[in-house]
């Protein structure tokens, strides 16, 4: 059986073309997930060992050390590859996440190998947090369990919109395609629940080989892509977010007196020379001048792309401000609902002050309420009081001043934030905003200025059923 190579011929003809070629590639942030002992490790460690991606030194080291585990036999142990700390390899588990790199001629991987254990969940969610596919591994003895809905919900919950179910250890079912297809049925019912839509199924066994990199022998009724096939080639650039505009900013650069820069990362849309914005949460309004970069002036800047916008107005515009499209705008509130995931030892409760980080803009605020704790392995919902380490409940914040933000549903980007320890300093939580909260104490703050509580509450109606309409025509009902 001819083995697939991933090394390129430019390097020993143009190293020069052949790093450029490199550079240019689309990176792709996956990760993978699911039951304890499901050989999330072991599938990781064999896409880089039959991708040609470990030096001669690890995996000689590998092999040694595979020999003091004894959990394969004579061969060798390609989980210890990930598990690095020295608790994974004595307990044979997964506790920390465990990030890998490689590449192939067509993109470049990064790799979050998550714990399965329930104890574990923040470390999942931390993991999963900008990834853009999720690897669902499941144990062909058992079937689809416990732990793998739970981390069918979390890749869901977090909006990651590809799923790769690999169903794992075949080889120890005679790799029975009534096994396969079961199981396949089983996962495709419990996703049709949690709405996601680009799913696949690959049967392999990591141990041996099958079907990861290389396309099994032992399985010829499979007709579909092998593993490394499919993270190849699945399409990703639908997942961008041309559409809004985003540009948090980071640092005013303001070097000398006849120059005032605003960098940051555009987090999503595109940016043109000479667009109208919209600076939030003041309003302020002007146009663009220029965008800089290190390389030079662009006329447009994409998603992800570090820049330097000046503007052609002299305007008040700070660090944690955002600039937007004047008539394409997101919301600035102080209230707002939110889906939380708890990562320490001392509960979230309400009334005590927390520090937030809603992207690049810094507050205070307070938990107002628990509206439901979701348990993460059955989907049910019920009432809380506070949420306890690695739980996930629907929540409301109010903050001590308006920030900036879309549904997380709708701009991963914008609709993201962290809980920090005022104290320590430390991320104790993370959360994903779901909707404004509309009460008598919010305000919302537009480019045309302080409105009503009716036009708030109007305007959340109106987004909420209508997401995709334009602020403009949002005024144009408003007025």
């Amino acid at each position: 059986m001819d083995k697939k190579t991933f090394h390129s011929d430019l390097i020993a003809t143009d190293i020069e073309a052949y790093l450029k070629q490199h550079e240019n590639k689309e990176i792709l942030r996956f990760l993978t997930c699911g039951n304890v002992d499901d050989g999330k490790s072991t599938l990781i460690g064999r896409l880089l060992h039959d991708s040609k991606m470990i030096y001669e030194d690890q995996l000689e080291a590998v092999t040694k050390d595979s020999v003091k585990s004894g959990t394969t036999g004579e061969s060798v142990d390609l989980a210890l590859l990930v598990d690095g700390l020295q608790a994974e390899r004595e307990q044979g588990i997964t506790i920390d996440v465990a990030y890998r790199y490689f590449s192939t001629t067509k993109r470049k991987f990064i790799i979050a190998d998550t714990p399965g254990h329930e104890q574990y969940t923040r470390n999942m969610a931390t993991g999963a947090s900008n990834c853009q596919l999720a690897v669902i591994l499941i144990d062909a003895r058992y079937g689809v369990q416990t732990q793998t809905r739970r981390h069918s919900f979390i890749a869901s919950l977090l909006g990651i919109k590809h799923i790769i179910v690999a169903i794992n250890k075949m080889d120890i079912k005679d790799y029975s395609e009534q096994v396969y297809n079961d199981i396949r049925k089983d996962f495709s019912e419990f996703a049709r629940e949690l709405e996601m839509e680009d799913v696949h199924f690959v049967p392999l066994s990591a141990l041996v080989g099958d079907n990861v990199v290389n396309k099994s022998e032992n399985m010829p009724w499979y007709q579909g892509k092998t593993l490394m096939d499919l993270l190849e080639n699945i399409e990703l650039s639908s997942d961008v977010n041309l559409h809004d505009m985003r540009f948090p900013v980071q640092y005013v650069n303001r070097p000398n007196l006849d120059f005032r820069g605003y960098c940051g990362t555009l987090a999503s849309g595109i940016l043109n020379s000479g667009d109208e914005i919209t600076v939030l949460p003041s309003g302020s309004e002007s146009r663009v001048k220029s965008i800089i970069t290190y390389d030079g002036e662009l006329v447009e800047a994409s998603p992800g792309e570090a820049i330097t916008v000046t503007l052609e107005d002299e305007i008040d515009v700070s660090r944690g401000d955002m600039i937007v499209h004047r008539d394409h705008q997101p919301h600035v509130a102080s209230h707002f609902k939110a889906t939380v995931v708890w990562m320490t030892e001392k509960p979230l409760i309400r009334g005590k002050q927390y520090s937030f980080k809603v992207g690049v803009s810094d507050s205070t605020g307070v938990l107002t309420a628990i509206d439901s704790q979701i348990d993460i392995n059955t989907l049910a919902e019920s009432d809380a009081n506070e949420l306890r380490l690695n739980e996930i409940g629907q929540c409301e914040f109010s903050l001590n001043k308006s920030v900036v933000f879309d549904a997380y549903k709708r701009n991963r980007s914008t609709g993201s934030f962290i809980i920090i320890d005022r104290l320590t300093n430390v991320t104790i939580g993370a959360g994903m905003i779901t909707e404004i909260v509309v009460s008598s104490q919010a305000r919302q703050v537009s480019s045309v200025g302080q409105i009503s509580d009716f036009e708030i509450e109007l305007n959340a109606l109106i987004r909420k059923h209508f997401p995709h309409w334009e602020a403009k025509d949002l005024k144009k009902l408003l007025k």
